[in-house]
């Protein structure tokens, strides 16, 4: 009987490699709580707008004024969030981040006027910027060291299913009770986000440590610690500054691509959908086997090679709206969603890795809530940005967001350790 049941093992390791998921065996609470907040990201984050609009009888503008008015009012909770993480841990302040969010999530509940609006989306988005402000740091210290980056695609992968499996839900909900399941969505979401918190309460972790930057050899860690300070923080600033395209293109998926597909291309209204549905489908499946198997193995170069497909990727969501090119537009932008969704199951896990491991002390809040900033400020800023670009002309957006991602992508290999540099200087 046990020569029977042995090999079961063997094989599903084997499988767990090839599928490039990390070893999860004691993890079960840290993966859990993951899909539990997505799951309520997926459910509600969307619905904000039509909650208000359709419930509320408020008018869209209105509505829109005050959900900015409230996230933008949020954007120094970033600063914050990273203070308490220095000192009271990521684990602790990821839970509170998940308690707020609920809080603001039921607030919807009581918020009948714009202010009160505004207000809701300011514990809510309090929330979201402390959740991931803390979030990168918890992963460093939950996940075993050798398998850092392996864990940011898994999570990456994690929260793609959870957003998608949340919105599934909301969609079936709407179609099957209409408008009113809104309130009911809310209701039932915000207890998902005590869930998620008490599941990170229990998260166990590694103590801090500041960890080595990311694209060092053995031999350079050595005189990783003459690094200076100023050095440290003009890379570091750098990195933020190489993101902020990356940040601006995922804006673009929620902000842009429908209402170009639709009054630039003349698409009917559910091909923004479809493409959504590509972009969710591959991220979720393919981040961890592509980042295990075909990533190159620094980070930074990952890092290229993302911004290489998002120009690409731009490149091919301009060609239906060039002036007489006569380029048919499904696909083109089939094409362009899938470099798109390269891009960012290549970029999104080195990133992050990079935004932890970069600099020693990069894994503090004072540097957590810097990277989060550029994409707190990014998110606030595309709207405004792509609509008035799109506005002007259709081909804009596109080719600002090209330039954007060519000029980081020439400024990448800065982000190289001067103890690196030094070394093949040597050699």
């Amino acid at each position: 009987m046990t020569g029977t049941v042995a090999p079961r093992a063997p094989r599903v390791s084997r499988l767990r490699r090839v599928l490039g998921i990390p070893a999860t065996r004691g993890h079960g609470r840290f993966i859990t709580g993951n899909l539990i907040d997505s799951l309520g990201n997926g459910m509600l984050l969307p619905l904000g707008l039509l909650y208000f609009t359709t419930l509320r009888d408020l008018p869209l503008a209105a509505v829109g004024a005050a959900v900015t008015v409230g996230q933008s009012a949020a954007l120094p909770v970033v600063l914050v969030a990273g203070r308490l993480m220095d000192r009271h841990g990521p684990r602790r302040l990821t839970v509170i981040a998940n308690v707020v969010s609920a809080a603001g999530f039921l607030s919807f509940l009581l918020a009948e006027r714009p202010w009160q609006i505004a207000g809701a989306y300011l514990l809510v988005q309090s929330g979201v910027n402390a959740y991931y402000t803390a979030q990168r740091t918890l992963i460093l210290r939950a996940a075993p060291a050798a398998e850092t980056r392996g864990w940011f695609a898994f999570t990456g992968s994690l929260r793609n299913i959870g957003i998608g499996a949340g919105a599934l839900l909301a969609a079936g909900a709407l179609a099957l009770f209409g408008t009113p399941a809104l309130t009911w969505l809310v209701v039932t979401a915000a207890p998902l986000y005590l869930l998620a918190a008490f599941c990170f309460a229990r998260v166990p972790t590694s103590p801090p440590s500041d960890a080595a930057p990311a694209d060092a050899t053995p031999d350079d860690t050595t005189t990783t610690t003459t690094t200076t300070t100023a050095e440290d923080t003009s890379r570091y600033l750098l990195l933020v500054a190489c993101n902020l395209p990356f940040v601006l293109s995922q804006a673009m998926l929620s902000v842009l691509i429908a209402v170009y597909a639709t009054e630039t291309l003349g698409l009917p209204a559910w091909s923004a959908s479809i493409l959504l549905v590509v972009n969710t489908a591959m991220v979720s499946t393919l981040t961890s086997p592509l980042t295990a198997h075909a990533a190159p193995e620094q980070a930074r170069h990952t890092m290229a090679l993302g911004q290489v497909l998002l120009v690409c990727a731009m490149l091919a969501f301009a060609a239906p709206a060039l002036p007489g090119a006569a380029i048919a537009a499904w696909p083109a932008l089939l094409t362009a969603i899938v470099l798109f969704s390269l891009a960012e199951i290549f970029y999104s896990p080195a990133v992050s890795e990079l935004s932890v491991t970069l600099t020693p002390g990069a894994a503090r809040g004072s540097r957590q809530s810097l990277y989060q900033l550029s994409w707190s400020a990014g998110n606030i800023a595309a709207p405004a940005l792509f609509t008035g670009l799109l506005e002007a002309d259709a081909l804009l957006p596109w080719t600002v967001q090209g330039a954007a991602c060519l000029l980081a992508l020439a400024a990448i290999p800065a982000l190289k350790s001067p103890a690196a540099q030094g070394g093949r200087k040597r050699a």
